[in-house]
């Protein structure tokens, strides 16, 4: 169970992927049955670290703190040589098992420190030019918000740190609790990791309203046999036009977005009925509870089954 969560300051440390740490892990959200961490901020050399905006930060905590975390995490920082000791606490947090996120430029300490060898990575579209030549023996993907490879997590820019941490947030805790946090940030509670990083169309044109309200109305209409025809005619739009409009301004097509929210409602219901898994697979679109597993599996790489038993009956402290 993740409990225990440290940060890693590094000198040049970016303060909002710094933030956005914080902001997922360092709040108590067990009012409201969100989790709890064991939160600790730790530096090589307790005392002021430079952030890359000039100002300093009071560091108390040195990285011995880090000896038993179950979750290491480094914003971005500036991109040079890396104290051996932070490279240390990442190559021992590894070898135990911990996860280990990466925000930004962030995932240059991990590379760094051998821990992306052997698996994909990402980081911020800027820097997965350099990530590749420098480190070959990771395969960076420079088209995605975050990349998972055995509890490795690296990430793109500032907002993907939060699709990132929110990702571990739903395999530890699963999707009520992640949407607890997401609520209070006042956020979606998920993008696919897969997500293109750099959308076209980041100033959204005049259909941003129509797709607004279509994807609320097929929200509302999981259910139903919701074909692109059928959708488009909904946005008032050629069946071609909402396709290329809709990855524009979401980021993935219509289809890949349908199934994301098909299989987070029925993760809701998972958790949080007792209903069962041909009932779910109706009420969420799926059809039949084979299908339902298909996608499970796919996606999430479990079946509705076994989610259920991890995540249905899970009490929160």
């Amino acid at each position: 169970m993740l409990r225990k969560v440290v940060l890693l300051a590094i000198p040049g440390v970016a303060p909002f992927e710094f933030g956005v740490v914080c902001e997922v892990f360092g709040i108590d959200r067990s009012d409201t049955g969100g989790p709890r961490f064991d939160f600790t901020i730790a530096t090589a050399d307790p005392g002021p670290v430079r952030t890359s905006l000039g100002y300093d930060m009071v560091i108390p905590a040195g990285l011995e703190i880090a000896g038993d975390a179950d979750l290491i995490a480094v914003p971005a920082h500036s991109i040079d040589t890396i104290d051996h000791r932070f490279l240390q606490i990442l190559q021992e947090a590894e070898a135990r098992g911990a996860w280990i996120l990466s925000v930004c430029s962030g995932a240059f300490a991990l590379a760094q420190a051998g821990i992306l060898d052997g698996r994909r990575s990402t980081t911020h579209w800027m820097h997965t030019d350099r990530l590749a030549r420098e480190y070959p023996r990771t395969t960076v993907d420079p088209d995605v918000l975050f990349v998972e490879d055995r509890h490795v997590v690296t990430s793109a820019g500032t907002a993907a740190g939060i699709d990132a941490a929110l990702h571990i947030v739903r395999e530890e805790f699963g999707a009520a609790a992640t949407n607890v946090i997401a609520r209070r940030m006042v956020i979606p509670p998920q993008r696919d990791g897969g997500q293109a990083q750099y959308i076209q169309s980041p100033v959204q044109d005049s259909c941003s309203d129509s797709l607004a309200s279509v994807s609320e109305w097929m929200l509302d209409n999981l259910s139903e046999d919701l074909t692109i025809d059928l959708v488009a005619r909904k946005a008032l739009m050629s069946s071609r036009t909402f396709a290329r409009r809709f990855r524009a301004d979401m980021g993935t097509t219509p289809a890949a977005w349908l199934n994301r929210q098909r299989i987070l409602r029925a993760q809701q219901l998972l958790e949080l009925t007792d209903r069962g898994l041909e009932t779910i697979a109706q009420e969420t679109g799926f059809g039949t509870a084979a299908v339902m597993r298909h996608h499970f599996m796919k996606v999430l790489q479990i079946t509705p089954t076994h989610y259920r038993r991890t995540f249905g009956e899970r009490v929160l402290h």
